[in-house]
């Protein structure tokens, strides 16, 4: 059973979490010239079933036409609106190793809504290097940057044991929203939002279902459903 947690705005949580599919899924459809769908369309391009879908929406407005469907670029900008993206958000990246390096030219941030603003990282011997555009600062300038962009949102993609450490001098500097790439949990004060992105929990998690694949037999290819050294091998 789904969390029936609710945002501030009267808004389950999980819903929440489904908006930015369906945003995709209408850009998507957008993107190939499609100006009205349906809710089973809709929910077949977003990965849900259509009942959910149209509970979902339900909690943002009618925007449906019986008989005719959605229209993708109103319902598009309604989504974008309500997750708060028809502005850019400024967004400040610290920890410019590789993951760092990867997120500050990842084109998918400012296609979405979001604009780095700064790159920073506690390694002089990286300061003025240019990535993606921008060159890598001093994290000492973390307070003066936050105040010049107004910047609401960072990301930490430090090594786990400084990734605290750089956490409370986000929250001090004035961040409310927090995105963690570090392998370890963060402590925040009420009113600051933390969302751990953890890769190798996530490959921990598809091997998972593999090894669970692998001791049901269901390798790839597999049609029996048995495979092993006792398997009947067609001659």
């Amino acid at each position: 059973m789904e969390s029936l947690d609710v945002t501030s705005a009267g808004i389950p949580e999980a819903t929440v979490a489904r908006l930015p599919e369906y945003l995709r899924a209408l850009t998507a459809l957008l993107d190939q010239g499609v100006s009205t769908c349906s809710s089973e369309e809709l929910a077949g391009a977003a990965g849900v079933n259509s009942a959910k879908l149209r509970k979902d929406l339900s909690h943002l407005g009618s925007y449906g036409t019986r008989g005719v469907g959605y229209d993708v670029e109103y319902l598009r900008y309604q989504i974008s609106r309500e997750i708060g993206i028809t502005q850019d958000w400024p967004v400040v990246i610290v920890g410019i190793g590789n993951l760092g390096h990867a997120l500050a030219n990842y084109s998918g941030f400012s296609s979405r809504g979001f604009r780095t603003v700064a790159l920073l990282d506690a390694d002089r011997a990286r300061h003025g290097e240019l990535v993606a555009g921008l060159k890598i600062r001093d994290f000492t300038q973390l307070e003066s940057i936050v105040r010049e962009h107004g910047v609401a949102i960072g990301v930490i993609a430090t090594p786990a044991r400084a990734a605290q450490d750089v956490c409370d001098r986000m929250v001090a500097a004035g961040i409310g929203s927090i995105l963690n790439f570090a392998p370890t949990l963060l402590t925040v004060p009420d009113g600051v939002d933390v969302r751990k992105v953890d890769l190798s929990s996530e490959l921990q998690i598809l091997a998972y279902h593999e090894q669970r694949k692998l001791s049901a037999g269901q390798l790839p290819g597999s049609h029996s459903g048995v495979v092993g050294p006792d398997a009947e091998v067609p001659a």
